[in-house]
């Protein structure tokens, strides 16, 4: 080993001395300072020491004693260094995923005792997210979509962002976006210690639409009727049709087109690949893969296990012939829970055999003819045991169960509970959405309890609106109408919440008015069960009408003041089912005119109706039938009525020997007599989905019983309008009847045979609706639904005039919102075509709805 020398000059000499010095100072105190932080621990030579302390550094969102717990590591446990403790701990806490750092360090060693030090870095926590580039009105859905991932204050990870991302870009591919992406930016949010907020960016790319559909395979079905079992995804192209492609939606119209099949004879039919592709365009294109199978017949149907019923009867509800196409849609609607109750299990079930069970087997297959036997399960009856009514917050439980046709002892029966359930909902009390059917069983009593479960919603209606009357100025309306009032508490004061409510009973209080030129106050009580054990209703009412113009004390004043009171009793019938209403009312009115000369009123030869005191003593029979099951939007279900409204023949009983030809309008009319007959049918049924079908029919003539006396010039009809801009005459003697794409002049009959301005009403009318609703929202709250429609309707002079082909065309659409306080409000535009466009007239005519459906 050879020695290095360093020659240099004495003084730089010392200098380098001293260095050295202060070096090997420096170095012994460093040393010092590591041995005492970290000690060098000989692997080859562990040591035992024990825990003396542990402390937590670094963790703000999580607790201390919970990161000790964890690490597994304990206080005055003895411990190996180097050993398996330390590296098992710091497994322990990688596992919890909330550190992006962990050490486990030495704070100081006094003896054989060490204290140790867990240092950790935690993962930053969600102040916030937000989106950029997506719709506002998507937020909310987006929200929905990535609730599941994102929790404010949660620790936010990369697996977090990934789920979010995919989250929100499945949503968009569900709207038809196939292409959608998503990146997310972290930024620190330094309002808040270690958070960050995430901004989502959407890029949604334009919406896929589906080019084309092929069919490979299909030979005894065209592609075209294919296609139209596709209900979701259709070709591009296509009028009133979205082709956009969803995946899930997709799945359910592959279901569709074999379900088709299945009910043309087809029961092997399979969809035995599907595929898609892009265009160049970057629309899609799908095809799917059939395998028909053959084509099946029923051929012999048996049953086995009947006793109660025979087997004739089985085969009549059954209703499947030898020969017929095999359909097993059909085979199942039969057998079990069809709408209109024709199946056998309706059969069974209304009789209380709630354990029926049938079960089709196929017992032969010969060549293209398939043999069935039916094995039947009959069971034996069940009796209802209780009827629960939950929910019901504000009506009173008798009220509900007074309307259901389930009670405790009766034999189980379907029907019933259906029955049950549309008289809950024509209530108006309840969320026709929300009504709960439970039926659990006690197979070992032979019992069921019947569960029914409500949801209060609004039912009580508040009218505030003003209308322009034209020269008649502003009309401005208030009304209330409490439809379900409880007049037994109404002196109660722990009732008035903020009314007595829960008896099912009806108030209506309603004014209108615009100062002097028109005043209408109206109000009308009903009791649906009077004495609280039938179904008999009890109405009173009664309303006060005053139609003034002109300067007060002049010849030019003109007056018309009507007034009415009514008592009615209903009920509900047992046959021919109790379906049937008939009720009956009793009317007591009088009307006075003064130099009245609008020229609604008129006699049969056109003289006008302008003076005198006019009796209306009328006795109104109805008979009605209706199953409906809502009353706000029906879906299914149909309401017919027919009334008379008639008056004592006074000519006929009390003044034979009068000539009425010389007797003036005043005279002729004092007592008025007359028969009126309405007829009125609304019709509903579901086509596809909730698009539902609205048929209606109204027919309205007003009689006379002696010639001589004439056609009373009250209590007409006016047709044309929207029933609102003319509903200053809704108690004034004439029946309002709105015609959509008319005005009240566009029809000939309604203006004046004289020539003058004014309109008239006349004693014939006739209307038609057909009427396509969509609901776009079913909400208690808000039900709001459109409508396309398609009307006829006239009107005529005289009863000899009337043709019932003879009717004014027209078409258009709509919009209802049913809003509990407020009522119906809406709007319809129709075209007439049938109308005169001479002068200033337009082919179009716009109407508002305000609080109430117009006839």
């Amino acid at each position: 080993m050879q020695n290095i020398v360093v020659k240099c000059k004495p003084g730089l000499r010392f200098l380098l001395l001293v260095g050295l010095l202060w070096v090997l100072a420096a170095g012994s105190a460093w040393s010092q300072i590591v041995a005492d932080t970290v000690p060098v621990f000989n692997y080859e030579d562990p040591k035992e020491y024990e825990i003396g302390g542990i402390t937590v550094n670094g963790a703000n969102f999580s607790d201390d004693n919970a990161i000790i717990g964890v690490s597994g590591l304990k206080v005055g446990e003895k411990i190996r260094i180097p050993g398996a403790e330390i590296p098992k701990a710091m497994r322990s806490l990688w596992k919890l995923r909330l550190f992006t750092d962990v050490r486990i360090l030495q704070e100081k060693i006094i003896g054989d005792v060490i204290f140790l030090e867990i240092a950790v870095q935690e993962r930053p926590r969600l102040s916030k997210y937000s989106y950029h580039g997506a719709k506002k009105g998507f937020h909310e859905d987006l929200n929905e979509a990535v609730d599941p991932f994102l929790l404010k204050g949660g620790i936010v990870t990369e697996n977090v962002k990934v789920n979010a991302k995919e989250a929100i870009e499945k949503f968009y591919v569900g709207k038809g976006f196939l292409d959608a992406h998503v990146t997310v930016d972290e930024i620190p949010d330094s309002s808040r210690i270690n958070s960050v907020s995430l901004i989502f960016n959407v890029d949604r790319g334009p919406r896929i639409k589906v080019e084309d559909i092929d069919f490979v395979g299909n030979t005894e079905v065209k592609d075209k009727k294919l296609r139209k079992q596709m209900k979701n995804t259709k070709k591009k192209g296509r009028f009133l049709g979205s082709s956009k492609f969803i995946k899930a939606d997709f799945e359910e119209d592959k279901n569709s087109v074999i379900k088709f099949y299945n009910t043309i004879g087809f029961r092997d039919a399979q969809i035995t690949s599907d595929s898609f592709w892009r265009t160049e365009d970057g629309d899609l294109k799908l095809r799917l893969a059939i395998e028909e199978g053959d084509q099946y017949y029923f051929r012999n149907i048996t049953w086995k296990g009947n006793s109660i019923y025979p087997t004739e009867t089985l085969e009549n509800v059954l209703g499947i012939e030898k020969g017929e196409v095999y359909n097993q849609e059909l085979l199942e609607t039969r057998l079990r829970f069809s709408q209109d109750g024709r199946d056998v299990s309706t059969l069974y079930m209304d009789n209380g055999y709630l354990f029926f069970q049938v079960d089709p087997t196929e017992i032969a297959i010969v060549g293209d003819s398939i043999d069935l036997e039916m094995r039947i399960y009959e069971g034996p009856q069940a009796t209802i045991d209780k009827v629960v009514i939950q929910g019901n917050d504000r009506t009173h439980e008798h009220v509900i169960r007074r309307e259901l046709r389930t009670r405790p002892g009766d034999k189980f029966s379907r029907s019933n509970i259906i029955r049950s359930q549309r008289e809950i909902v024509n209530l108006g009390y309840f969320n026709p959405e929300a009504l709960g059917i439970n039926t659990p069983v006690n197979p070992q009593r032979g019992t069921v309890d019947i569960e029914y479960t409500v949801e209060e919603k609004p039912s009580d209606q508040l009218e505030l609106s003003a209308g322009w009357g034209g020269n008649r100025r502003v009309i401005g309306t208030l009304g209330v109408a409490f439809n379900n009032f409880s007049l037994r508490n109404i002196f109660n004061k722990e009732a008035w919440r903020p009314l007595p409510q829960g008896d099912g009973q009806r108030v209506s209080l309603r004014a209108q008015t615009n100062g002097d030129f028109y005043q209408s106050y109206n109000m009308s009580f009903t009791e649906p069960w009077l004495g609280g054990k039938k179904p008999t209703s009890f109405t009173l009412a009664g309303f006060y009408n005053r139609f003034a113009f002109g300067t007060r004390g002049t010849s030019s004043r003109q007056s018309f003041n009507i007034i009415q009171g009514s008592v009615s009793l209903g009920t509900r019938l047992r046959w021919p089912d109790d379906n049937f209403v008939y009720s009956t009312a009793i009317n007591i009115q009088t009307l006075s005119l003064d130099n009245w000369i609008s020229g609604l009123f008129r006699t049969d030869d056109g003289g006008v109706v302008a003076e005198g005191y006019y009796n209306n003593f009328s006795l109104s029979q109805t008979i009605a039938r209706t199953t409906i099951n809502d009353p706000i939007f029906p879906k299914e279900g149909s309401k017919f009525s027919l009334s008379l409204q008639m008056t004592l023949p006074y000519s006929l009983i009390f003044f034979k020997d009068k000539d009425y030809s010389e007797l003036s309008p005043s005279e002729r009319f004092r007592w008025l007599e007359y028969h009126k007959w309405r007829f009125d049918a609304e019709w509903y049924t579901p086509l596809v989905g909730k698009l539902v079908l609205k048929a209606q029919s109204k027919i309205g003539i007003l009689g006379t019983y002696n010639k001589k006396v004439g056609t009373s010039p009250f209590e007409r009809f006016q047709l044309g309008g929207d029933g609102i801009n003319n509903q200053q005459f809704g108690f004034a003697g004439v029946d309002i009847i709105s015609l959509r794409g008319y005005e009240v002049e566009d029809l000939e009959a309604n203006l004046d045979p004289n020539g003058g301005s004014g309109n008239i009403a006349t004693p014939v009318f006739s209307k038609h609706t057909l009427e396509l609703r969509y609901p776009l929202s079913l909400n208690p709250s808000s039900t709001i639904f459109v409508t396309a429609f398609a009307q006829a309707g006239n009107a005529w002079r005289t009863v000899r005039d009337f043709n019932p082909f003879d009717l004014k065309r027209s078409a258009g659409v709509g919009l209802r919102v049913f809003l509990p306080m407020f009522g119906t409000l809406g709007f319809d535009y129709g075209l007439g075509f049938d109308k005169d466009l001479t002068g200033d007239k337009k082919l179009g005519t716009f109407n508002i709805v305000l609080g109430f459906e117009p006839e």
